[in-house]
């Protein structure tokens, strides 16, 4: 991987690893459907501008059944079940549950494929297990009202991640950008029914609606043209590491910009749920180029 990929790589993480800043700081006010409703549109808004601009065709006649299944997995659901868990969790913690995603993607894998689980998945799944039990456990966080179900809502947005990357490996070839591009749009169109159970608990701060459009541009639209670019440049299997890359930047901007606290359990659990992922996707530092991945773990 030469420098300037390298590059490309820790700006994702970093950019992804803000997602959960940025959700922290406005899903309390503004509630977790207008916030992701608001982040797909500007995405969507934001994409349709870069693909006129490089004239890429969205060919929504032919796969608009797959941006809605995708978009789904990938984008409305995850989205909005992260954003409903940053009501309560703190940012360092739902990037971490986040990372748990190729686990959910191994298991799901197995369960589509009908395939027994190696002793290498089954050992990486029980340390990803014991490492999100401690961090859920004795992090103050979870003594807060809701918590609980703050914290099931962010591991079932890792699951979707993970039914997201079965099925695109299994569904029909479609361009990258079209994938990112197509799926906003689905996502937004599934969102808005879900509006009128989640109202808005007060107005936006300048802050907040900041943080909003860092959601929609930032971290949505122009975070999927940075990963696809990778994924062409280094193959799906190195652009993977951005997985474990987005927790250590998700504990940093909630330390600096938060005031979260790094407890013992943090230090500890956080490394154990990496190493659990690393073990189940079968992780090695070496480069393999491979055909191009669809969806991405970790928004």
């Amino acid at each position: 991987m030469n420098t300037a990929n390298l590059l490309r790589l820790v700006s994702l993480a970093a950019i992804w690893g803000g997602s959960f800043l940025f959700m922290r700081i406005s899903a309390p006010t503004l509630g977790p459907a207008v916030l992701i409703e608001f982040r797909v549109l500007l995405a969507a808004l934001f994409l349709a501008a870069v693909g006129l601009v490089l004239r890429k065709k969205l060919q929504l006649r032919e796969h608009w059944k797959h941006y809605f299944i995708l978009g789904f997995f990938n984008s409305a659901l995850p989205f909005l079940l992260f954003a409903y868990g940053a009501q309560v969790l703190s940012a360092s913690l739902e990037s971490v549950l986040n990372a748990t995603a190729p686990m959910w993607g191994a298991l799901v894998g197995a369960v589509w494929k009908r395939q027994a689980i190696s002793a290498r998945t089954a050992l990486g799944l029980v340390l990803g297990t014991v490492g999100v039990a401690l961090l859920v456990g004795f992090d103050h966080v979870s003594a807060r009202a809701g918590a609980g179900l703050a914290t099931v809502a962010a591991l079932a947005a890792a699951l979707c991640y993970g039914i997201a990357s079965v099925y695109a490996r299994s569904a029909r070839s479609v361009e990258p950008f079209a994938n990112a591009h197509g799926t906003m749009w689905s996502s937004a169109i599934m969102v808005l029914p879900v509006l009128p159970f989640f109202p808005s608990s007060g107005a936006p701060t300048p802050g907040i609606a900041g943080a909003v459009l860092a959601l929609g541009i930032l971290c949505s639209g122009i975070a999927y043209l940075v990963y696809f670019r990778l994924i062409a440049e280094v193959g799906s299997a190195s652009a993977l590491t951005v997985t474990f890359l987005n927790p250590i930047f998700g504990i940093l901007w909630g330390v600096l910009f938060l005031g979260e606290t790094v407890g013992w359990y943090t230090l500890v659990g956080a490394p154990i749920v990496l190493l659990g992922t690393a073990l189940v996707t079968g992780f090695t530092p070496r480069i393999k180029r491979s055909a191009g991945a669809v969806a991405a773990s970790g928004k």
